[in-house]
């Protein structure tokens, strides 16, 4: 067993972003976004899949006559909306928006049944039909989601109407599936959502049987024989081994799993809640699981960029090291999931590894699901795109050579939103000692330490240079930690403390840098992590990447772009010594480091109705530039690579 440190968030009011990537970004989502997705949830954007998500709250309160229209789950896109609308007032208050706010609440509100039962799918379309498919009827999950949405806005704006309805929706769950009922036992959802928002309801409301209901879903899960398996809809329509007890991680309880396997939103999600269990109710033997699963993920089925799942058919983990990058399936919400499952392990451990994932997840495998202007979405997130193989292939048939307005089944622009407007929960924890920063941005933030009120004040550009600058502002000297983040991509980290700098080996634990000393006003803290340019190799059994290399600098993953490089990406070679060079394009892209270099590639003249010759060195020298992974697609539509082949100088 081990100890489990229960480090707390510093919440979200208690921080304000000044950083340009950032900062930039929540007002994006808040002025732009926000207004665009409640658009896109009424069916008024041009040529978009239409939503119907409120039109379907509308039915279900018999306001409006129709039918219903939509995914099974189609309520958990109108609840991630009101999440990311409740954390963007905190940064921007907005009375306007608050007001359409309420009448949202106001409307679920009369969309609720009499007995609590809060769903419009199964209201609307299936009356007949509640509480009978767990595996993919998505109750529980749209629940969950909607349970988030009703905290979110509480903390937001102190309003208790959303969260009153769904305690009342609780109230009833418990009644007819908790631990102490015998109507419908030993239940729990096919997708994993409301064990994590039911531990967010037990922290706001004080309601034990909130946290007991959670732990009883988390616990069901994976004894044998399954009910999953005697559902009409096990197994999916197709009926195959992908919808299987794995694909649910329904196959052995939750604690026996070594492997993550399955749906990975699910996953996460489901990683999620035993992280937040482990935390609340002190079961180190989660903790202990979850460790188990997290080396698993990371250092078997992740990709550089942060993202997970990499089959389509069934949006599932496969194998150790199977990691294509053309048919990646990645999903927006999977590197969501990734993060969210990360900031808790932070909670229940100080330890650099799950920070350098979490920043990894944000800066590449999350926010390419989002265009610049915040207007098309990415569902998958491949690390090689062929358009015109895209467009003939069966196999590549999930991906999208282009982000697109909306999605049918749009779970992810929603829940890119909420990450963005939340992205300042994301940087500390706190314990008793003091505060450990986990994400470097430009930010102020206020903390007690003892009593005495810490203001933290961070200057910096990063990710564009890894200079730091920390500024403390406190009345009276209190002695405290300030545990900094090293992260595994800095070789030669460098700290000085108001001029004088220190031996960063010596104070260095767990991956983080631990500055305890007597903290006075006007105290700097100066960090250095230089970020270099540099080749990146995957392990060998990832055999896609056999022979090849993708470019990183700092937590940056960066791609090839047929706009800057040509056609046929595929074909340009790396040496393995190539001197990379980073350089600010301020016109691009808002400012952005680009890497050039020189390469490889076949001369073409050679090959003039040619399809097969003999082996030969006939290549040409070429200048390359890449860019951020995150920035692909926001410029005209072509190729896209991240991983290169290489070769030796020689060749050169």
């Amino acid at each position: 067993m081990s100890d489990l440190e229960s480090n707390t968030l510093i919440k979200l009011g208690k921080v304000t972003i000044h950083d340009k990537v950032w900062a930039d970004r929540i007002k994006l989502i808040s002025e732009k976004v926000i207004p665009y997705q409640w658009d896109a949830l009424n069916d008024q954007i041009p040529g978009a899949e239409p939503s119907h998500a409120i039109e379907n709250f509308r039915i279900a309160a018999g306001e409006s006559n129709g039918m219903f229209h939509g995914m099974v789950f189609q309520d958990s896109d109108v609840a991630k909306w009101i999440e990311a609308a409740s954390f963007s007032l905190v940064t921007y208050p907005n009375a306007d928006l608050e007001k359409l706010l309420d009448s949202v609440i106001d409307l679920i509100g009369r969309a609720q049944q009499a007995d609590g039962y809060l769903n419009t799918y199964f209201t609307v379309a299936k009356p007949s039909e509640r509480w009978k498919d767990f595996a993919f009827g998505h109750e529980l999950y749209c629940a969950g989601h909607l349970i988030e949405a009703a905290v979110a806005y509480y903390q937001a704006t102190g309003k208790r109407r959303l969260l009153e309805i769904m305690s009342r929706y609780v109230d009833y769950i418990d009644h007819v599936m908790g631990p102490e009922s015998n109507d419908l036992p030993h239940k729990y959802c096919g997708h994993q959502e409301i064990e994590l928002a039911l531990v967010k309801l037990y922290h706001a409301t004080g309601e034990n049987r909130y946290l007991r209901l959670s732990q009883y879903f988390v616990d069901e899960r994976g004894k044998q024989p399954s009910f999953l398996q005697e559902e009409e809809t096990f197994g999916g329509p197709e009926k195959t081994k992908w919808f299987d007890l794995e694909y649910h991680q329904a196959h052995t309880p939750i604690r026996e799993q070594e492997k993550a396997v399955g749906h990975s939103v699910r996953a996460m999600y489901q990683y999620s809640a035993m992280a937040d269990l482990a935390l609340a109710a002190k079961d180190t033997s989660l903790a202990d699981a979850l460790r188990v699963l997290w080396k698993n993920v990371t250092t078997r089925r992740m990709y550089i960029t942060g993202g997970l799942g990499s089959q389509g058919h069934a949006e599932r983990f496969t194998i150790d090291y199977d990691l294509p990058n053309d048919t990646a399936y990645t999903e927006t919400c999977a590197a969501i999931g990734l993060i969210m499952w990360a900031q808790r392990m932070l909670q229940i451990e100080t330890n650099s590894s799950y920070a350098d994932v979490m920043e990894r997840a944000i800066y590449n495998g999350a926010l390419s699901g989002i265009s610049l202007d915040g207007t098309k979405y990415f569902y998958v997130n491949p690390l090689e795109v062929y358009p015109e193989a895209v467009e003939h292939r069966y196999d590549l048939q999930h991906v999208k050579p282009e982000r697109v307005s909306w999605f049918g089944c749009a779970c992810c622009p929603p829940n890119i939103a909420r990450l963005i407007t939340s992205i300042g929960s994301y940087l500390y924890t706190q314990h008793e000692q003091g505060i450990c920063v986990h994400l470097y941005m430009a930010n102020e933030t206020e903390f007690t330490i003892a009593g005495n009120v810490i203001k933290l004040e961070t200057i910096t550009q990063y990710p564009l240079d890894g200079h730091i600058t920390m500024n403390i502002a406190s009345e009276h000297t209190a002695e405290f930690a300030i545990s900094l983040r090293i992260p595994a991509w800095c070789r030669n980290p460098k700290i000085a403390i108001n001029g004088q700098f220190l031996d960063v080996q010596s104070v260095k634990v767990n991956g983080y840098a631990v500055l305890k000393r007597a903290w006075s006003k006007g105290d700097r803290i100066e960090l250095e992590l230089p970020m270099i340019a540099e080749l990146i190799q995957s392990h060998p059994d990832v055999r896609e990447n056999s022979g090849k290399a993708a470019i990183q600098r700092g937590p940056i993953i960066y791609c090839l772009e047929e706009m800057d490089n040509g056609s046929n990406l595929a074909d340009i070679s790396i040496a393995r010594e190539a001197q990379l060079t980073a350089e600010l394009e301020d016109d691009l892209f808002g400012g952005i480091i680009v890497i050039k270099g020189q390469a490889q590639r076949s001369n073409k003249a050679l090959w003039e109705d040619v399809l097969y010759q003999p082996l030969a060195n006939a290549t040409e020298t070429i200048s390359f530039k890449a860019i951020p992974y995150s920035m692909w697609g926001n410029r005209t539509p072509g190729e896209m690579t991240v991983w290169v082949r290489l070769h030796s100088s020689a060749q050169s």
